[in-house]
């Protein structure tokens, strides 16, 4: 079963209804763009975060990259913004951005060592020197995926009138590495659910500078927040601010 999420138009379409991002995570990140002269969104999805920096009057460049399709297709909606239809190890420029930025917690579909090598890989070179690579990712002594379970449910309007619904079911508990879990969308106007099944790493703080640090990327900063709250055992996130050496 594929993770239909980000591949299928119709729930790619949904996408920013279902998940807006938080207000927290816009005002961390945003100041930091429209400070950039040049910005790639790695796992920009619908692109939303692009658009709104360019909607504020960010004047340089902007550039999106997403493996999937459907998804860059509500992105590309903003034609005034670069969008390149790829994976992250896929990446072929050199010293091209001063910021990488990698949010909606995507860093952590890189699941396998390699895969996630060869992304950190491809965004430091995409990277000027002394270029600064931000992203987030949960933390796993949070265990936010206990709240992963059939009792939480989003609904949204499909833009039509007609309401779309989410359920969520844990398949795979954290084994000290990922978790696997399944989304289940349904609409009364569809002839059938749609499932969405996805596997995320959960890294902890010393094992995302580990892999930083390989990739020639130096650990400058790490909060437990959005707010730049020192990152404790309970902190829910690890935001990482990264500089290209």
């Amino acid at each position: 079963m594929a993770d239909r999420q980000y591949t299928d138009a119709r729930l790619a379409g949904l996408y920013d209804r279902l998940f807006p991002p938080a207000r927290a995570a816009l005002d961390f990140y945003m100041p930091l763009i429209m400070a950039a002269r040049s910005v790639l969104d790695v796992g920009c999805g619908t692109g939303a975060l692009l658009a709104a920096a360019r909607a504020a009057g960010h004047p340089g460049r902007l550039c999106g990259l997403d493996p999937a399709a459907g998804m860059l297709a509500q992105a590309r909606a903003r034609a005034d913004i670069e969008w390149i239809c790829r994976g992250a190890a896929e990446l072929a420029c050199a010293r091209e951005f001063d910021l990488a930025i990698m949010t909606g917690h995507a860093f952590q579909v890189l699941v396998e060592d390699e895969e996630l090598r060869a992304a950190l890989r491809a965004v430091r070179a995409a990277l000027e020197h002394d270029g600064r690579f931000v992203f987030e990712t949960r933390n796993p002594q949070a265990a936010a995926w206990e709240l992963w379970s059939a009792e939480r449910v989003l609904e949204a309007d499909d833009g039509q009138g007609n309401t779309v619904r989410v359920t969520f079911q844990l398949e795979a508990p954290f084994d000290g590495r990922s978790v696997t879990f399944r989304q289940t969308y349904s609409s009364p106007v569809w002839q059938a659910p749609q499932v969405s099944r996805s596997v995320l790493r959960f890294l902890d703080a010393a094992g995302v500078a580990r892999f930083l640090s390989e990739a020639g990327l130096v650990l400058e900063q790490q909060f437990g927040d959005f707010d730049r709250q020192p990152l404790t055992r309970a902190s829910p996130e690890i935001v990482t601010i990264a500089r290209a050496r």
